[in-house]
């Protein structure tokens, strides 16, 4: 699939693939003893060193994978493999936990033969428990380069649904780039990322430094515009490799070059985020709002963001009820300054509130609207001219069944 960017271009290309797909790299998953029945361990190795740049939870409480991940991006701006279990989010494990982190970076830099801090590892569930390491030892025994590549994108779920992929493709010139993401994440994700996990995959030629660029200005607009439930986990991470086996001529931070790479990351990091926020936990229909004409952009994210998160806006889309009155009292919420008696608002492409007054709308159309597996919320506020968008979900009896039972 072509995708046109903004200037109207038509040279990159959305494929099929996985998180293997760019020159250079390999991984597998298999099931180990972590959780019973699912895939729950995996990894991604390089066959050289790459450029690095990893975003990390905003929580206080930080897993102890984590930390050791931060450490050894931060010291040696390179990576030549990452470790990811499911299952045990080796989480508030004490002192053991961090030593226990390092023994599974360890145990995989000595199988592959690299130096240990080019290891970087992960882990995602239950917070609390120890990680069992006899369960783990056996994994990194089983587990093999050039494995099952589409086996990681399963391995690394927890309450999701669905596995989640994206990769494309763009000319450098002669040179032609593929990137691949994959994630998971399903509840917990609120403000910034949570409790997701994103591994990023590419063959272009970038440093350290101008990737952290790119992806600090990229996840602004993707990741951090998911909202599922209000709540933020211990052991979110995006990680971008990228380690220049297409030999394109490097991507230069502010240069042409980098503006093509950082739509290629958005491009990427926009699909992953609308597939978290479509699979949120129960969830049966994904939201999008839009909101225009904010006085800036801060303000566009707060107030699409406080829309999203309200629970009441989100059992009413669950419900199919076109309630736009939670949807205004959603926009009250919120710190920021707009003209009160200036608002529209739209439910798909109908309006029901235009400008502050009631709109009378088709009851058979908006419901089919309602009724859809995506309902887009609009709102223009006519003040300036700044924008935000935001994904989430609706809230189910499920989610509470799921969150109710999550260790039994």
């Amino acid at each position: 699939m072509c995708i046109r960017d903004r200037y109207g271009g038509m040279s990159m290309e959305e494929i099929n693939g996985n998180i293997a797909s760019p020159l250079g790299f390999s991984a597998d998953g298999l099931h180990a003893g972590f959780k019973r029945k699912k895939l729950n361990f995996g990894w991604i190795v390089l066959e050289v060193p790459a450029s690095v740049a990893g975003i990390f939870t905003t929580n206080k409480i930080i897993a102890a994978p984590l930390v050791l991940t931060k450490q050894c991006i931060n010291k040696e701006n390179k990576i030549q493999a990452i470790v990811v279990n499911s299952g045990v989010a080796n989480s508030c494990t004490g002192e053991q936990g961090h030593k226990d982190a390092f023994r599974m970076q360890q145990l995989a830099a000595d199988k592959l033969h690299i130096k240990q801090q080019l290891v970087e590892v992960a882990s995602t569930g239950v917070i609390g428990k120890p990680m069992p390491m006899s369960i783990l030892e056996e994994a990194i025994s089983k587990i093999v380069v050039n494995g099952n590549a589409d086996d990681f994108a399963k391995a690394i779920l927890t309450t999701d649904k669905d596995t989640k992929t994206c990769v494309v493709t763009e000319h450098f010139n002669r040179d032609l780039v593929t990137m691949a993401g994959v994630a998971k994440g399903s509840g917990m994700i609120h403000p910034n990322m949570a409790t997701m996990l994103s591994f990023i995959t590419c063959d272009a030629n970038i440093n350290s430094k101008t990737l952290k660029h790119a992806l600090n200005e990229v996840v602004d607009v993707t990741f951090n515009q998911i909202t599922i439930d209000g709540d933020t986990s211990t052991n979110d991470m995006v990680v971008i490799m990228s380690n220049g086996c297409t030999n394109n001529k490097e991507i230069i931070h502010n240069s042409d070059d980098y503006e093509k790479f950082k739509r290629m990351l958005e491009h990427v990091m926009k699909d992953l985020a609308k597939k978290i926020a479509k699979d949120g936990e129960g969830a049966t229909k994904l939201i999008e709002v839009s909101v225009e004409g904010a006085r800036n952009s801060s303000a566009a994210k707060m107030i699409a963001k406080s829309i999203v998160g309200s629970s009441l806006v989100k059992t009413a889309i669950f419900g199919e009820d076109p309630n736009w009155g939670r949807i205004i009292a959603a926009v009250g919420h919120t710190d920021t300054h707009f003209n009160i008696d200036n608002i529209d608002i739209y439910i798909g492409h109908i309006p029901v509130l235009k400008p502050s007054s009631p709109i009378d709308y088709d009851n058979e159309e908006i419901q089919d609207i309602m009724s859809s597996g995506e309902v887009k919320i609009q709102i223009h506020l006519h003040n300036r001219d700044c924008n935000g968008k935001v994904w989430g979900c609706d809230l189910s009896y499920d989610y509470v069944k799921i969150n109710a039972l999550y260790t039994t």
